[in-house]
């Protein structure tokens, strides 16, 4: 039988979270994880402790759902992760349970919501650099050096001038021109690579390592 362990969250050092800690404890959690940050940072020191110390079979719990996840897609991704290592989840102001049928369907509807929402992103943005594409604009800043401009350096440069005079001379700054020259000179090598054959080394990465399980609490 595994250990029911909660994780309480407020925003601010002076919120309490007594509300919350009193929910956790009358739903049996023997060890509560504590966090006073909001829930916008990525790092969460409480709860990277939470989740270093579960161990398959338990179960962890949170008062809301937004005390978890930073959004929806991130709330998916922990949780996820939770169960693909044994690991249960409990929310108790939604009444979200995937120990039971239910609680695993309810899941399974913010999954996919959260995948409809992953792909509209990406729909969105695909067609917003479609529509810049056909109006002749592209990412990024505009380009200070074309070939013409390099062609031009690299003459000046095999006339014995130095960088910072061929720079002067078309227009760019010398650090422009030495980025310029050294992918040039990247290009030929990875062009010499490209023709040398290199066998196969044959590793695959084994699955365990891949997919580390949370280090934390012996295993009883």
């Amino acid at each position: 039988m595994g250990q029911t362990i909660g994780y309480a969250r407020v925003s601010a050092a002076d919120q309490n979270p007594q509300l919350q800690l009193d929910a956790l404890r009358e739903a049996g959690c023997g060890k509560v994880f504590v966090e006073k940050i909001t829930g916008s940072l990525r790092e969460r020191p409480q709860l990277t402790a939470a989740l270093e110390y579960i161990r398959p079979g338990d179960v962890l719990v949170v008062w809301k759902l937004d005390r978890l996840g930073r959004s929806l897609l991130h709330l998916i991704e922990v949780v996820t992760g939770l169960r693909d290592h044994g690991v249960d989840f409990r929310s108790l102001k939604e009444n979200i349970d995937t120990t039971t049928a239910t609680g695993r369907l309810i899941f399974h509807i913010l999954a996919a919501l959260a995948e409809f929402e992953r792909d509209m992103i990406r729909e969105r943005a695909a067609a917003g650099r479609a529509a810049a594409i056909a109006q002749g604009k592209t990412g990024g800043r505009p380009r200070s050096m074309d070939d013409d401009k390099l062609a031009a350096a690299k003459a000046l440069l095999a006339t014995k001038r130095t960088v910072a005079q061929a720079a002067k001379s078309i227009g760019v700054s010398r650090a422009t021109l030495y980025r310029y020259l050294t992918e040039s000179v990247a290009e030929v090598i990875d062009a010499a690579v490209d023709e040398t054959e290199v066998p196969d080394a044959g590793f695959e990465m084994p699955e365990w390592l891949a997919h580390p399980a949370p280090a934390g609490r012996a295993q009883k």
